[in-house]
Parts: structure tokens; C-alpha cells; sequence
């Protein structure tokens, strides 16, 4: 599987760069799956369901099923964090990963800039950054900038980039 992510500070837009770049992936062909990384406590499941009373009476692992999709929902109680790595063992394979956050991760990945954040662009401490994506001009770029609303262009540059462009 190929990894490549799409990194940024809060607020830059790679949420909504990642829901309009998953389509025009796949319909290039390929096989995406994504990781999204919190910095804060999440829940996904509803109190009052069944699952949630599973974890809460201690398991370590639910998994729920149905003929649409399952989800398997880990309560780590105290144990690290995993690592990308870790995250990324236990996905189907599948031929791009597209993660969301860990920004700060060795992995090839587009930046996420835009002025209206007031923060720094990532791209000039980290060599792992390979171009830029913003809504204007990024001063003193020494990376490839593509358009933040062409999400085709963004594909192609990512999926050649994977080495997964057609003919690949």
C-alpha cells in the first residue's frame, strides 16, 4: 500500500481538500482508504446502544457488523498511542492511504496552506513535505504549489507521485 499524506494546521482546509480528492481518485481506478488523526478524546459510539455497554463494561475490542459496513472500536485504557505504522497494519489492503494529520510523520506529503490560519507553512522544516496546495500565492515556495479547489490536478500530481498515475 502506498501512504501519502495531506498535512496542515487547523482550519487549512484538508478535510475538505480529502472529500473532493477521494472521488477523483477513485475514479481513476484506485482503491483509497484514509486515516484520520485526532489530537482530542472521540467517541463514535452512542451511549445507550448496545457496543457502547459492551466498552463500557470493559472490552477491550467491539466489532459491529451489519451487511453495509462493520467498525471495530479499540479502547486503548492507558496503553500508548499506536503509530502510523500500527494504525496502517490493521487496514484491507488497498492501493492509497490517504492520512489526515500526522503531520509531523516521515511519510511523503501535500500541505495544506492558506494565509487565513496566520500560521507558518510546514513546508520549509520538513523535507517529507513534496508540495503545497493554497488558495493564493505561497512566498519563497521551493515545492511544486497546486490550486487548493483543483482537485483534479491534485489527484494526478498525488497519484503520479504514488506511482499509481495510469500506466504506472
Amino acid at each position: 500500500m502506498v501512504i501519502f499524506g495531506i498535512a496542515g494546521w487547523s482550519g487549512s482546509g484538508k478535510t475538505t481538500l480529502l472529500v473532493k480528492l477521494i472521488p477523483a481518485l477513485v475514479a481513476r481506478g484506485l482503491r483509497v482508504s484514509t486515516i484520520k488523526h485526532a489530537h482530542h478524546s472521540f467517541d463514535l459510539d452512542t451511549p445507550g446502544k448496545d457496543s457502547h455497554a459492551h466498552r463500557m463494561a470493559g472490552a477491550t475490542e467491539v466489532l459491529i457488523g451489519s451487511a453495509a459496513r462493520y467498525a471495530i472500536m479499540h479502547e486503548l485504557r492507558g496503553a500508548p498511542e499506536p503509530t502510523l505504522d500500527e494504525l496502517i497494519a490493521r487496514l484491507a489492503p488497498v492501493d492509497l492511504v490517504l492520512v489526515e494529520g500526522f503531520k509531523h510523520g516521515a511519510h511523503a506529503k501535500l500541505e495544506v496552506w492558506r494565509t487565513v490560519t496566520g500560521k507558518p507553512p510546514l513546508w520549509p522544516d520538513d523535507p517529507a513535505v513534496v508540495a503545497v496546495a493554497s488558495d493564493g500565492p505561497v512566498p519563497g515556495c521551493t515545492r511544486p504549489v497546486l490550486a487548493l479547489d483543483d482537485s483534479a490536478a491534485i489527484a494526478a500530481f498525488v497519484a503520479g507521485r504514488a506511482g499509481l498515475a495510469p500506466g504506472c
